[in-house]
C-alpha cells in the first residue's frame, strides 16, 4: 500500500512538472491561453507555466513552410483546358494571428491560391499561359499577401510546376516545334553555305590581291637590281679610264723627265723596224721621218745591207 502511494505521487510530481515546465526548440512559438484566453507566447528555451490554469494552445513553427497545391484544371482565354502544378512558401510572422485569424491558414492559402490562378489563366490565351509562368507566379503570389495579411502568414514565394495541355494540343504542339526546328535547321544550313560560299570568294580575292603584290615586288626588285648592276658596271668602267688616263700620264711624265727627244723615239722606232725586218716579209714601209733621221744616222744603209745579204 506505501509503495501505490509513493507511486502516485511520482505521478503527479511528473505530471506537475510537465504541466509547468515547458522547453520550446529553436524556431519554435508556443500560444499559451490562460483560462480560455490569449495571454502570451513561449520563445524558444525553458518557459515555466501555471498548471492546470495556463494551457499551450498550439505550437508554430517560424521556419518557412512549403505547401503543394493540387493539380488544377484551369480554362485558358481561347478555351484550352490546362493542368497546373504549384507550390506555395510561406512564414509565419504573427503565431497570435495564425492562431486566432483563421482555421486552417495553409487549407486557406491553397484555396485562395487556387482562385486566384483560376481569374489570371482566364485571362491569358495558351501561349501566353505556357511562356507566363513567372507572370502567373507573381499575381498569385501578390493576391496571398493581400488575403494572408490578416492571418499572420507571409507568402515568400509561389513557383508554377508544371502547366500541361491536353494531349491532342499537346501532339500539334509537337509537331509545330518539330516543324520550327526543320525549317530552322534549313535556314541555318542555307546560312551555312551562303557563309561558305562569302567565304572562298573572300580567300580567293586575297589570294590574288596577294600574288599580284608579290609580282609586283618581284618586278620592282628585279629593276631596282638591274640599275644598281648598271651602276655599278659603268663606275667600274670611269674607274678603268681614269686608271688608264692617269699611267698614260704618268708615262709621259717619265718620258719628259728621262730627257727623251725625237731622235731617241726615231732610233727606237728603227730597233722596233728591225726586229720586223728579220720577219718574211720583202717590203718593209718606214715612215718618212724616221727615214730622214735614221739617214742622218747613216743607220737605215746598214739595215738594207743586211737585208740584201
Amino acid at each position: 500500500m506505501q509503495w501505490v502511494v509513493i507511486v502516485v505521487i511520482l505521478v503527479v510530481v511528473i505530471a506537475f512538472i510537465a504541466l509547468t515546465v515547458k522547453v520550446v526548440p529553436q524556431q519554435r512559438v508556443g500560444v499559451v491561453e490562460r483560462l480560455g484566453k490569449f495571454n502570451r507566447l513561449l520563445s524558444p528555451g525553458l518557459n515555466i507555466l501555471i498548471p492546470v490554469i495556463d494551457q499551450v494552445r498550439i505550437y508554430h513553427d517560424l521556419r518557412i513552410q512549403q505547401a503543394n497545391v493540387p493539380p488544377q484544371t484551369v480554362i485558358t482565354k481561347d478555351n484550352v483546358q490546362v493542368q497546373i502544378d504549384s507550390i506555395i512558401f510561406y512564414q509565419v510572422v504573427n503565431p497570435e494571428q495564425a492562431t486566432y485569424g483563421i482555421s486552417d491558414y495553409v487549407y486557406g492559402v491553397r484555396n485562395i491560391s487556387t482562385a486566384t490562378m483560376r481569374q489570371i489563366i482566364g485571362k491569358l490565351e495558351l501561349d501566353e499561359t505556357l511562356s507566363g509562368r513567372e507572370k502567373i507566379s507573381n499575381e498569385i503570389r501578390i493576391a496571398l499577401d493581400e488575403a494572408t495579411e490578416k492571418w499572420g502568414v507571409r507568402i515568400e514565394r509561389v513557383e508554377v510546376i508544371d502547366i500541361q495541355p491536353p494531349t491532342d494540343i499537346q501532339e500539334a504542339m509537337d509537331k509545330q516545334m518539330k516543324a520550327e526546328r526543320n525549317k530552322r535547321a534549313i535556314v541555318l544550313e542555307a546560312e551555312a553555305a551562303k557563309q561558305d560560299m562569302i567565304l572562298r570568294a573572300e580567300g580567293d580575292k586575297q589570294s590574288k590581291i596577294l600574288k599580284a603584290e608579290g609580282d609586283k615586288e618581284a618586278r620592282i626588285r628585279e629593276a631596282e637590281g638591274l640599275r644598281q648592276a648598271q651602276e655599278l658596271e659603268a663606275l667600274g668602267q670611269a674607274k678603268a679610264i681614269e686608271a688608264v688616263a692617269a699611267a698614260e700620264k704618268q708615262r709621259i711624265e717619265l718620258i719628259r723627265s728621262a730627257g727623251l727627244d725625237e731622235a731617241v723615239l726615231a732610233y727606237r722606232s728603227f730597233e722596233a723596224l728591225e726586229e720586223v725586218a728579220k720577219g718574211p716579209a720583202n717590203k718593209v714601209f718606214i715612215p718618212s721621218n724616221a727615214v730622214e733621221t735614221l739617214g742622218s744616222l747613216g743607220a737605215l744603209g746598214e739595215l738594207f745591207k743586211d737585208k740584201k745579204a
